[in-house]
C-alpha cells in the first residue's frame, strides 16, 4: 500500500490475498469487515495506519519482495512498459522476472546496454536523484574523426536548448580511419543528450551503448538477456567509482 495515499477497503482485501474484489465488497456489505473496531462500509479507505479485521481475523499485506535486475537491452526496443503505437519495448525482455519491475532512467530506442529495472520505488529515487550525482559510462562510436577542440568541448559543457550541460568525461579508447570509439562518463540524464552533445560538435554517434551504471557493469551479459543483482552491486550502484575522473 502507498505510504500516503488510503486505498479502497476492498482493493486492500484483495492485496493482502483473501478474496478478489469483488468477493471482497461482499464480506463488507455482510458486516464482516471492521476498521479499528467499527464495522465497514462500502465507499471505506484504509490508510496505513488502520487495523483491518475480516471475519474477526486481523489482515495484513503481505511484504514486497524487491527485485533489481540488470538487463542488456539491444537496439530497437523503446524504455518503456507499453506502447500504443505497437513499438518494441523492453516490457516484452523482463516479462519473465516473476515480478513487476519498472526501469531506473532510460535508453534511447538507437542505444542499447544496461539497464537497471527495480519494484523498489524509493531506492529508484535515490538512484534518480541529482544530487547523488550516479556516473553513467558509455563507448560512444562516432564519425569520421575527433579533434582536440571537440574534445574540450564535449568535457566542458555543450549548450543544449539554451543550458550548458554538466561537464563530463571523455577518454579516446581507439582510432581508426573515418571512426573513433570515446568511453564517455556522465551523470546527468538529459533526453538523447549523448547524441545531441556530439551532434553539437559536429559528430555523427554510430553507435552508443551504455556499459556501467556507479559502481555496476554490465559485465557479459548477453544482448537481451537479464540477470539479478547482487547484494553488493544493489549497494555499489550508488557508489561514486570516480577519483580526479579515474577509476578506481
Amino acid at each position: 500500500m502507498d505510504k500516503q495515499e488510503p486505498i479502497r477497503l476492498q482493493k486492500f482485501i484483495a492485496q493482502c490475498g483473501i478474496a478478489s474484489r469483488r468477493k471482497a465488497e461482499e464480506l463488507i456489505v455482510q458486516g464482516k469487515v471492521k476498521i479499528n473496531g467499527k464495522t465497514a462500509v462500502l465507499g471505506d479507505k484504509v490508510a496505513p495506519a488502520d487495523k483491518v479485521y475480516v471475519s474477526g481475523k486481523r489482515v495484513v499485506l503481505p511484504k514486497t519482495k524487491y527485485r533489481y535486475i540488470m538487463l542488456n537491452k539491444p537496439r530497437g526496443y523503446i524504455t518503456t512498459m507499453s506502447d500504443e503505437r505497437g513499438r518494441k519495448c523492453v516490457a516484452e525482455l523482463v516479462q519473465n522476472v516473476g515480478e513487476r519491475v519498472y526501469p531506473i532512467g532510460r535508453l534511447d530506442k538507437d542505444s542499447e546496454g544496461l539497464l537497471i529495472f527495480t519494484n523498489d520505488g524509493e531506492y529508484a529515487n535515490k538512484v534518480m536523484h541529482p544530487r547523488n550525482s550516479v556516473y553513467k559510462f558509455y563507448r560512444v562510436t562516432v564519425r569520421p574523426d575527433i579533434t582536440e577542440e571537440q574534445l574540450i568541448k564535449l568535457e566542458t559543457g555543450v549548450e543544449l536548448d539554451g543550458k550548458k550541460t554538466a561537464p563530463a568525461i571523455v577518454h579516446v579508447l581507439h582510432k581508426e580511419p573515418g571512426r573513433v570509439v570515446l568511453e564517455m562518463i556522465l551523470h546527468e540524464g538529459k533526453n538523447r543528450e549523448i547524441r545531441r552533445m556530439c551532434d553539437a560538435v559536429g559528430l555523427e554517434v554510430a553507435r552508443l551503448r551504455r556499459t556501467q551504471i556507479g559502481g555496476v557493469k554490465m559485465g557479459m551479459l548477453k544482448q537481451g538477456d537479464w540477470r539479478d543483482l547482487t547484494e553488493k552491486e544493489v549497494k555499489n550502484l550508488l557508489a561514486n567509482p570516480l577519483v580526479n575522473g579515474r577509476l578506481i
